[in-house]
């Protein structure tokens, strides 16, 4: 998540207060994401200190009386941002993924066992996802981007645990029984 990014959008409404932008950012995000406010006043002055936003005078170093203003350079910088899609042609470091792929090397390890506890974790998150977009009476459409967006991202994992059980499954069945351990993985590695 790209909070410097997201706090050059939100100052191009208007000049803003550390605490305001803090306040913008959990709302535009259903307030799924709370913010350290910290974390705001060293973004604010990286951004300051990169030329991509000014502030006043006013008030201590970077203190909740600052009042801030995107420049030109910010402008250019967010523009960039919203243009450019996020770096995904390499596979993120997964936990799950990482846990999976070393169970199969551990022996007394159930590889399928591993699968279908988290497989389980899985849906029941999914579950209280659901519930918790369902009793919203009044659901605010950025809550709903965001829990919609947590729905199909744990579905996918699902769908990946499911693929990988069956994938293991066959493979299982075509090795012969002393060798399926490094047949499996050599199966996974060649066919990337």
């Amino acid at each position: 998540m790209s909070v410097r990014h997201a706090l050059l959008a939100f100052l191009s409404e208007s000049p803003k207060y550390g605490l305001q932008l803090r306040q913008e950012f959990e709302e535009s995000t259903g307030e799924v994401w709370p913010l350290n406010v910290g974390q705001v006043y060293t973004t604010l002055q990286r951004l300051e200190r990169d030329g991509l936003i000014e502030s006043d005078d006013r008030g201590e170093e970077g203190g909740p009386q600052k009042v801030f203003r995107i420049t030109e350079a910010g402008c250019k910088e967010r523009d960039t941002w919203f243009g450019t899609p996020p770096e995904m042609t390499e596979p993120p470091r997964d936990e799950l993924v990482i846990k999976v792929l070393a169970a199969l090397r551990v022996p007394g390890i159930a590889v399928h066992d591993v699968i279908q506890v988290h497989r389980r974790y899985l849906v029941e998150l999914m579950q209280q996802w659901t519930r918790l977009k369902e009793d919203e009476a009044d659901l605010d459409v950025t809550f709903a981007l965001v829990v919609d967006a947590e729905l199909f991202r744990l579905e996918s994992v699902v769908r990946w645990l499911d693929t990988a059980d069956g994938l293991l499954k066959r493979a299982a069945l075509e090795a012969p029984p002393a060798r399926s351990g490094p047949l499996i993985r050599r199966r996974l590695v060649t066919r990337r």
